[in-house]
């Protein structure tokens, strides 16, 4: 049937007042609210949302569950509880990180989820080269009541059990800080936490390569309604929060303000004998050269127990040429199960410096790790400025920059309060969107990154004959 044109105007005016009703529709604890990414962060909001009685979450990812390209599907990550508490005398950034840590060393210590996966076994904090000892010392000697001068390799050796550093270690230099700090079980936190967002059906996960995977947000009316699936599939929701780490920028424009950086990671096998001595070690990490971390329960348990291990650098980009700013180019991600045959050499160098009875057993499971670093290295959680005066419902969580995974707790404490308003209004102004911080931003910048070439590298400028697949011998 024909609409008169007075019918036809009621029509098209009953579903905008529809959609702008939806719009402006209070936050409730029935709202529907979309996350798209179920790695760390996406993961840590859903499990808080949750917590605080939201019953209508819907998780998506391109990846099942949990993602082969999250930088938390991880044998184990290092977490340093912090070593001052907030304060209102501090300065900005001070006061955002020490909240930051606080929020999250309360759940890794209290929450009894989480609790079981922290091993606080103490962090050795040291260099080599001179530039980067003096950062080192400096930041050590500041608190001598949390930090222990290590004299000399033998003194390196005392910190674990006998047998294991038997390296010469030579110019090694560090302290030790022997409570408050750590690592923690990281992909078997990401399945705890999963299971306890999703246990009574208030949160759902779709993890899937087409209908999990966002090819698109949803607009109206220049505002943020959800997301369309690359199966075609649209997915509504009252507010919708982005969090899929160094992707995220795929999906909008951060003017900037995020650059996906990757490091690289490989897995040294231990036998069943050897496990007990490795199990519980203190993190062993050189500003300049890397670090190892002991095998978290379940490996040992699966008779697979290994040493993970990283070589530092200042960090991969992948730059491509922007589609939408000609003689531009931007930083995106990109997976390979290989890693630079540079970082491969620096690794085994790491290991025959320390752990010299392992160093030639072959590197397994090679690969990129990626996150994405703000200019300043502190997060990005926001709502997104949007292009109308109401709050936009576009929530951003992003900018890891490498405390991601240990302070993942707190970034979902932060997006709650953010959704509920209730964020402080200090806090607020740190993790603000901040583009003016972006400005001329300059890709290769090391953000005080050392190891490796000192240098940042393109991804692109490798050949394939330089990437090293596992096992690597």
């Amino acid at each position: 049937m024909r609409l008169g044109c007075w019918q036809l105007y009621l029509h098209v005016l009953a579903i905008v007042t529809i959609t702008m009703a939806a719009l402006e529709a209070p936050l409730e604890k029935t709202s529907s609210i979309l996350v798209i990414g179920a790695g760390t962060w996406g993961t840590s909001i859903a499990y808080r949302l949750v917590k605080r009685g939201y019953t209508n979450i819907k998780v998506l990812d391109s990846n099942t569950f949990p993602s082969s390209i999250s930088a938390g599907n991880d044998h184990n990550k290092i977490l340093e509880e912090p070593i001052s508490p907030p304060a209102a005398d501090q300065n900005d950034l001070d006061y955002a990180w020490n909240t930051i840590e606080t929020l999250s060393s309360e759940v890794w210590r209290n929450d009894p989820v989480y609790a079981p996966r922290y091993h606080p076994t103490g962090f050795i904090y040291a260099a080599v080269s001179d530039e980067a000892w003096s950062k080192v010392k400096a930041a050590a000697e500041a608190r001598p009541d949390v930090y222990s001068l290590l004299e000399g390799a033998d003194a390196f050796r005392q910190t674990m059990p006998k047998g294991v550093l038997t390296g010469d270690l030579t110019g090694w230099r560090g302290f030790i800080r022997r409570e408050g700090a750590g690592w923690v079980e990281a992909r078997d936190i990401m399945l705890d936490v999963h299971a306890e967002a999703t246990k009574d059906g208030a949160a759902t996960f779709v993890c899937d390569p087409q209908a999990g995977r966002v090819a698109e947000l949803l607009y109206e009316n220049d505002e943020v309604v959800g997301a369309k699936t690359a199966d075609g599939a649209t997915h509504r929701a009252d507010f919708t929060i982005l969090a899929a780490g160094a992707g995220a920028s795929t999906l909008i424009d951060f003017e900037k303000q995020l650059r996906p950086t990757a490091w690289t990671l490989a897995h040294v096998p231990l036998t069943a004998a050897e496990a007990p001595t490795y199990a519980e070690l203190p993190v062993l990490f050189a500003v300049d050269q890397g670090f190892f971390l002991s095998p978290p329960k379940s490996a040992i348990a699966a008779g697979e127990p290994e040493l993970k291990i990283c070589d530092e650098h200042p960090g991969y980009i992948h730059l491509v040429e922007d589609e939408k700013k000609k003689n531009e180019k931007q930083p995106v991600p990109i997976q390979r199960d290989a890693i630079p045959r540079n970082s491969a050499t620096n690794m085994q160098k790491l290991l025959q410096a320390t752990v010299p009875q392992l160093a030639d057993r072959p590197l397994l499971r090679p690969r990129l790790c990626w996150d994405a670093d703000t200019p300043d290295r502190l997060f990005l959680i926001a709502r997104h400025p949007g292009n109308s005066s109401a709050p936009s419902r576009l929530l951003v969580a992003a900018g890891g920059s490498g405390n991601g995974f240990m302070n993942a707790p707190a970034v979902g404490i932060l997006v709650a309060d953010l959704l509920e308003d209730q964020l402080e209004e200090r806090m607020a102004k740190s993790l603000r969107w901040r583009p003016e911080t972006a400005v001329n931003r300059d890709w290769f910048d090391t953000q005080g990154r050392f190891g490796g070439t000192g240098k940042v590298v393109d991804l692109s400028e490798i050949p394939d004959d330089d990437w090293a697949k596992g096992p690597i011998r």
